[in-house]
């Protein structure tokens, strides 16, 4: 039975920033406030940075008035803080009246008002909203267009995340022309050997690795990490992403010894960087934990998944999507381990967590639904399995089309049960359905 791993894999794709900017006219008080703001936020204290950020919000609208822009950059980092905490409906009005605001105070075309769009796509394709997120992501590659010119750097930014909307649809000839685009448009401005060259590699490598071309993958991670070592120090949290996505590479080839050795490097620089409660300190132990449960050595992966839960839970809170995805991996290892009790609750707040903060029609969902099927059916409780795979095939359909991959993993998983329960015809269609996908997909 295949599982739907939604393991945070920490790739570099920039999607939405904290604006660290000391503006004139909300004062100096309101530039020390976002410096805090940004200091905590990369430091991985959330609930700290939010403090700062709601000080800073209310200085800028006492100093300027609400309508001023720099009141839409404080609204801008409060909004991806509650973001970045899994608060998404917190977040959405803020990042909607920065919106309003700097269209209002700058006109419709001001690129500060496509970085805004932006942002708020970010919010939509987080929920799985991807009919929102896109004309919000094309409105916003045309303003900086228009504003900036072909080359500049906001239009790679822009190109990029809307490669990461259709990839994450399962569009890869779509993504992977503006991925190219993207690099390019980088190199140009920033010459061969910058950071943010090696965001583009690292993305466009991802793509073919989720495309199955593994040596094409393979040398743009290796180009990525060479450039992020030489530009930013062996030790910068950048290099131990870096390491994490080739080790992730080696990780699906089925190559552990190679990717053991990258995870353990990359989990040291994080907490050695960002010190050992730092969410993506969580990303790497998760990672590695993942690796351990592959390789059936369960005694070295439960201790890294409760640690990796607990610290999610501490830095993000409870209800956080990312505790999902703790909880989901954890229930995987107790199915594996024939521990079924244990793994069913944990199974069933992981699908909590995720339908009331992505909502009910998101992929993640979908995941969660899958893998909680997939234990009933290990149990031959196929009447409880058999709807929650149907649901999640509903979903996938709707938010990622007929033809995903992951639709293939939960057809075959429900053929699967069909065969089981005498139903061979329908087992049949659905086989018959999988081998198409995969035929699509190669």
């Amino acid at each position: 039975m295949k599982k739907i791993y939604t393991t945070l894999l920490g790739l570099i794709l920039a999607l939405a920033y904290v604006q660290p900017v000391l503006a004139e006219g909300a004062g100096i008080e309101w530039d020390i406030l976002n410096e805090e703001v940004v200091k905590y936020y990369q430091a991985g204290n959330y609930p700290k940075a939010v403090e700062y950020a709601q000080e800073a919000l209310q200085i800028a609208e006492e100093n300027v008035g609400a309508e001023h822009p720099d009141v839409a950059t404080s609204l801008n980092n409060l909004a991806l803080l509650y973001k970045t905490q899994g608060n998404y409906s917190k977040a959405e009005p803020l990042y909607k009246r920065s919106l309003e605001i700097l269209e209002n105070a700058l006109g419709a075309e001001h690129p500060d008002v496509a970085r805004s769009l932006n942002n708020l796509a970010v919010l939509y394709e987080t929920q799985g909203n991807y009919s929102k997120a896109e004309p919000l992501y094309k409105r916003s590659l045309e303003i900086s267009e228009n504003a900036l010119g072909a080359e500049h750097p906001d239009v790679a930014r822009s190109l990029n995340n809307l490669a990461v909307l259709y990839k994450t649809q399962g569009n890869y000839s779509k993504a992977e022309p503006l991925y190219k685009r993207a690099l390019e448009i980088n190199e140009k401005v920033f010459g061969a050997e910058h950071p943010d060259v090696a965001t583009s590699l690292n993305n466009l490598a991802n793509l073919y690795e989720t495309q199955g071309n593994y040596s094409k993958a393979e040398s743009l991670y290796k180009r990525s990490l060479e450039i992020s070592e030489n530009a930013l120090g062996a030790e910068h949290p950048d290099v131990a992403t870096s390491l994490n996505n080739l080790a992730l590479l080696y990780n699906n080839q089925g190559n552990y010894s190679k990717t053991e050795p990258l995870y353990k490097r990359s989990l040291a620089i994080r907490e050695n960087a960002l010190g050992a409660e730092h969410p993506d300190v969580a990303t790497s132990l998760n990672n590695l934990a993942v690796l351990y449960n592959t390789q059936g050595n369960y005694s070295k992966a439960e201790p890294l998944y409760k640690r990796s839960l607990e610290i999610r839970e501490n830095t993000l809170g409870a209800e956080h999507p990312a505790v999902a995805t703790s909880l989901n991996n954890l229930a995987v290892l107790y199915k594996t381990q024939g521990n079924y009790s244990k793994a069913e609750p944990l199974y069933k707040r992981s699908l909590a967590i995720r339908e009331n903060a992505l909502g009910v029609e998101h992929p993640d969902v979908a995941a969660s639904l899958n893998n909680l099927a997939g234990l009933y059916s290990t149990q031959d409780n196929y009447s409880k399995a058999e709807p929650l795979y149907k649901r999640a095939l509903k979903i996938l359909k709707k938010t990622l089309g007929a033809n995903h991959p992951n639709m293939a993993i939960v057809m075959e998983s429900l053929a699967s049960l069909y065969r089981k329960t005498n139903r061979d015809s329908k087992a049949e269609k659905l086989e018959a359905l999988v081998q198409q996908i995969r035929e699509i997909n190669n």
